[in-house]
């Protein structure tokens, strides 16, 4: 078991080469094949997890640069291991799910090899391979957007690659100044994550430093007002894409500051709570409303998309674990929500090629089991209790409660806001009289669509009914962090009140 997270990380990039040697013909087969055992193999590594343990398990180091402090460093924990899980298996099922023709062979390598990158990312535990795999998974999805999109996929691709890239080079002049940081208090160079928790900062080191990550990581979310890229990506990238962006490249961003923005700084954490929070209430509201303006069907799962990571925002900077602990488990359920969405909207456009939605209506009596689905994840999406959507949610706005009461009543109408443009939707794609003639001759799931869609129903019933196999690991590495943040928040009497109060009442 000691070298299984780079077996992890790298499986997929070497199979990824060995794709080229394979025949058109069998490249989906193959592709399938390869995810479902870096999925198996995530599993094991589940098996083997000590989900009593909070801090970092299965760690390995290799030198790379000692002189200046970098080396391969990796490490699981509760927080990361499920993310990985989740990015082996949305792969897994966007593979099996894929509908593209053109050029397979390309697509289904950039695939692994995006996933390559997106595992590396929830395992790196030195800055600069954190920083590594973070940029390189911008060139798969560069490509996947501009190569497979729509009309509008050159502009669309550009504007992700510039906004993140721009982003993140901020975030590396952070990482760059903290190892020099660590350098003048120590006499030697280190990226180790866990070198950089040992050290206690000035609190105006740490509020320049945490907008420096505040830029990389905000954006990848995306946050208010860095949001305006995300809807033309999702809008122009093929369905495979949607789903790989919605369900594990936006939790980049929120995973960054778990693992980064808190236990390094945490008075900064406290100071920017609530600026933090008002950023994400206007996400919630803001896009809620455009979500509801919108007449293109992927175009408001989009916007969905941005209010639901506002409430993720919100459930981190709550600072105790209820708040942190449903943020990771939104995290998940939002990935695998999301990621059938926009799946689902991928299927009606392969029949009609059109997302609009007034060019439908009435297709629930001829595609029920279609419809079906699309009720259970719309019912997830605006968080029904005893679906997956509703268990991090909850624990999200519960955490935040012990914040502000006021701040989280505007934060829970996101239920109510998600339930008004999610329920109308369904009502004009899938009720009243058929408004095209042609919907009467489509065909409802094939048994491709079925077995890619299926899984994910399963999953939102049976986590959202017993949510507790992935609760309780992420509650032991949450509980870790929250420590980690008291004990490093000495110098402020202030700060440590809250962050104790918080813990507390989180254990209560």
């Amino acid at each position: 078991m000691e070298y299984i997270l780079s077996i992890l990380i790298f499986f997929p990039a070497f199979a990824a080469i060995v794709g080229f040697l394979v025949k058109q013909d069998s490249i989906k087969a193959y592709g399938i094949c390869v995810t479902a055992m870096q999925f198996v193999l995530s599993l094991v590594l589940w098996m083997n997890f000590d989900v009593n343990e909070g801090q970092m398990q299965f760690t390995h180091i290799i030198p790379i640069i000692s002189s200046y402090g970098i080396n391969y460093h990796v490490g699981v924990d509760g927080i990361s291991l499920f993310l990985v899980i989740m990015t082996t298996f949305m792969t897994m099922i966007a593979l099996i799910g894929l509908s593209e023709k053109r050029d397979l062979k390309n697509l289904v390598i950039t695939v692994l090899f995006l996933e390559m990158t997106m595992v590396g990312v929830f395992l790196a535990l030195d800055a600069i391979i954190f920083y590594a795999f973070w940029e390189l998974s911008l060139v798969p999805m560069l490509y996947i957007i501009g190569a497979w999109g729509g009309k509008l996929r050159i502009y669309a691709s550009i504007k992700f690659f510039l906004y993140t890239f721009l982003g993140s080079l901020i975030m590396l002049v952070g990482m760059l100044y903290l190892s020099y940081v660590y350098y003048i208090t120590t006499g030697t160079y280190s990226f180790s994550l866990q070198d950089w928790n040992m050290m206690i900062l000035p609190f105006d080191m740490q509020f320049w430093l945490f907008i420096a990550f505040f830029c990389g990581f905000a954006v990848k979310v995306p946050m208010f007002p860095f949001h305006t890229w995300l809807p033309y990506a999702h809008g122009q990238a093929p369905t495979i894409g949607s789903v790989i962006l919605a369900a594990v490249l936006l939790k980049m961003g929120t995973y960054g500051f778990v693992r980064f923005s808190l236990p390094l700084f945490p008075d900064a954490s406290v100071y920017f709570t609530i600026p933090m929070a008002i950023l994400a209430l206007i996400a919630i509201v803001y896009t809620a409303m455009v979500a509801y303006a919108q007449e293109d069907m992927k175009q408001v799962i989009a916007y969905s998309s941005v209010s639901h990571m506002g409430v993720i925002i919100l459930g981190i900077f709550a600072l105790n674990v209820e708040g942190i602990g449903g943020a990771i488990f939104l995290m998940i359920s939002h990935g695998i929500v999301s990621g059938a969405l926009f799946m689902l909207v991928g299927v009606v456009y392969d029949r009609t090629h059109t997302k609009m939605i007034k060019d439908y209506g009435g297709i629930a009596r001829v595609m029920p089991k279609y419809a079906t689905i699309f009720a259970i994840m719309l019912m997830a999406s605006i968080g029904l209790p005893l679906t997956i959507g509703f268990v991090g949610e909850f624990l999200s706005l519960l955490g935040f409660f012990k914040v502000s009461a006021t701040l989280t009543l505007i934060a829970g109408l996101t239920i109510i806001f998600g339930a008004v443009y999610m329920l109308t939707m369904y009502k004009k794609v899938f009720f009243g009289p058929i408004k095209n003639e042609k919907n009467n001759e489509l065909k409802d799931l094939n048994k491709r669509e079925l077995s890619a869609l299926i899984p994910l129903v399963a999953l939102v019933v049976i986590l959202g009914v017993y949510p507790k196999p992935i609760l309780k690991p992420v509650e032991t590495s949450v509980n870790h962090v929250v420590e980690v943040m008291k004990i490093k928040a000495l110098e402020d009497n202030t700060r440590v009140e809250i962050l104790n109060r918080n813990s507390i009442e989180g254990a209560r």
